[in-house]
């Protein structure tokens, strides 16, 4: 679940212009929050009003600021896995946008709701999130706010976890969650956790990614595919 600290900051991203449409700009904010140093992302395309939040963390009061202050309203909050950590906020986010969907993979859906299983007990604060509205699967492909992301299920660091892709971008982008890390990979120690597992998916399922693809953590700066491929001292020298 936790990687690293660091203070909560807010961080704006654009990437460059993607190749199937000239007019999708998508804009990018990390909401950094503590005690884990969890990265929740607010991506927008210009001209809408609308956007997704990856990941709600434990400082859903900035989050929500984040996304008032740019006049946005979210159209779903993407779950990458069910840690504490990562839907710490999705109970407050809910409460704020009643009509926002939480999807999250099938496989991870009994962790929104069980302290236990998303390790919060263990902390002794236990954290449960509203049940997920959308259960989603590998090979799927979700459309929300006007970006089209591809589901891609890398068990390993959490049983279901998924990613969520953009491959319509130049370049590609990752919201990764805890599976790949700028020179690291996600804690394989917690009881669904597989180290195997979790090399063999991102190696099959990540690293086939062009090498500028970015990956978007859910802890630590972002990263890219050839960076992780060259380097990671875990999963790396390829």
């Amino acid at each position: 679940m936790s990687f690293c600290l660091a203070q909560v900051v807010c961080t704006t991203f654009r990437a460059h212009r993607p190749r199937c449409n000239a007019l999708m700009k998508p804009n990018l904010t990390t909401i950094v929050s503590r005690p884990f140093g969890e990265n929740t992302y607010v991506v927008w395309l210009d001209g809408r009003n609308d956007c997704l939040v990856f990941d709600p963390g434990l400082e859903p009061q900035k989050i929500v600021a984040a996304v008032e202050s740019r006049g946005l309203i979210p159209a779903a909050m993407l779950i990458t896995h069910g840690h504490s950590d990562h839907i710490g906020g999705n109970g407050a986010l809910k409460s704020h946008w009643p009509d926002c969907p939480i999807v999250i993979g099938a496989g991870e859906a009994a962790k929104l709701t069980d302290p236990v299983q998303n390790l919060s007990a263990d902390f002794g604060l236990p954290i449960t999130s509203p049940p997920a509205d959308h259960l989603v699967r590998a090979g799927e492909r979700i459309d929300y706010a006007g970006l089209t992301l591809e589901v891609r299920e890398i068990p390993g660091h959490s049983s279901g976890h998924v990613v969520y892709i953009w491959l319509d971008g130049d370049p590609v982008m990752v919201f990764g969650g805890d599976v790949l890390f700028s020179g690291s990979i996600g804690r394989t120690d917690f009881p669904d956790g597989s180290y195997e597992q979790l090399a063999r998916g991102i190696h099959e399922k990540l690293f086939t990614l062009p090498d500028n693809t970015v990956v978007l953590p859910g802890h630590g700066p972002r990263t890219t595919i050839g960076a992780e491929k060259r380097t990671n001292p875990f999963v790396g020298g390829v």
